[in-house]
């Protein structure tokens, strides 16, 4: 397939979109002029968590795409089938879908009360299932129409050792759930024509949501923009070809010629960076 790497004219819909990663991903596509729905429930200022969807809408304008903004609590699969409408109004269509947003809880049993992990299930698991279930009708006219449809869950390799339960048996659960969602459905849309492939990152990344928990020092994580890379060229990838991964951003980087992550870290030079959960 002969392609050149660009989302110009794609139209991504991005959960969590409003802060961080989902952000970092949203503006890397709008410079490229693509069309970007963001998702996420932020309309009001948090002083707590900066960022809102009218900040994020304009932060993907000044980059150079097109921004619909669309208050969505994605545990609601009616708001899910509403937002999708409205991209397909706006723009006619939905290229790529990048499940990001996320609800973290890194607490052991006693200390996860039922609400909590209600949230993270609702959030991670259902959420992923219900967005990529509301896109996959737009996904297949993609494909159809040969434009390369793909479905990105930020969410980690799957790697079943209690080391990485044993902490936050909940949490763990409620990713490996997003990753789950990669390997089947990756399976079920290869027919199609629609990649489904999952990112996650070796290092800790410093988004505000990491900032609520104690004791993580940002100055040993990576910016959100090593993943917004990653994620571009996982999104520029032929999609019949490029399915059902489980993709490290250094190590998917470091294949397509990046050899200097120093500007990704928040402090360059730092050399004793934060690792992330789940990467062996």
């Amino acid at each position: 397939m002969n392609m050149t790497r660009s989302l110009q004219g794609k139209t991504l819909v991005i959960t969590g979109a409003s802060r961080g990663i989902g952000l970092a991903i949203a503006t890397r596509a709008a410079q490229d002029g693509a069309n970007v729905v963001l998702l996420a429930k932020t309309v009001d200022p948090n002083p707590k968590l900066p960022g809102t969807l009218a900040s994020a809408a304009a932060a993907v304008e000044a980059a150079g795409g097109q921004a619909l903004a669309v208050q969505t609590d994605i545990r609601d699969e009616n708001a899910v089938a509403a937002a999708v409408a409205a991209a397909v109004e706006r723009f006619g269509g939905i290229d790529i879908l990048v499940n990001n947003a996320s609800a973290i809880s890194l607490t052991p049993t006693p200390m996860t009360p039922m609400k909590r992990f209600d949230l993270m299930f609702g959030v991670n698991v259902r959420g992923t299932y219900c967005c990529t279930q509301a896109c996959l009708p737009e996904l297949i006219k993609s494909a159809q129409a040969g434009r390369n449809p793909h479905v990105l869950n930020m969410s980690p390799p799957l790697s079943m050792k209690e080391h990485w339960f044993k902490g936050h048996v909940a949490y763990t659960m409620a990713k490996y759930g997003m990753s789950e969602c990669t390997l089947g459905h990756a399976g079920e849309f290869r027919p199609h024509g629609i990649a489904v492939n999952s990112l996650w990152p070796r290092t800790a990344i410093a988004t505000a949501a990491l900032q609520m928990i104690p004791g993580v020092d940002l100055n040993l994580c990576r910016k959100p923009e090593i993943l917004s890379d990653a994620a571009w060229w996982i999104l520029t990838s032929d999609a019949k070809a490029t399915s059902g991964n489980f993709f490290i951003d250094d190590e998917l980087l470091r294949q397509h010629g990046v050899t200097d992550f120093d500007g990704y870290a928040v402090v360059p030079g730092t050399k004793n960076l934060i690792p992330d959960f789940f990467v062996d």
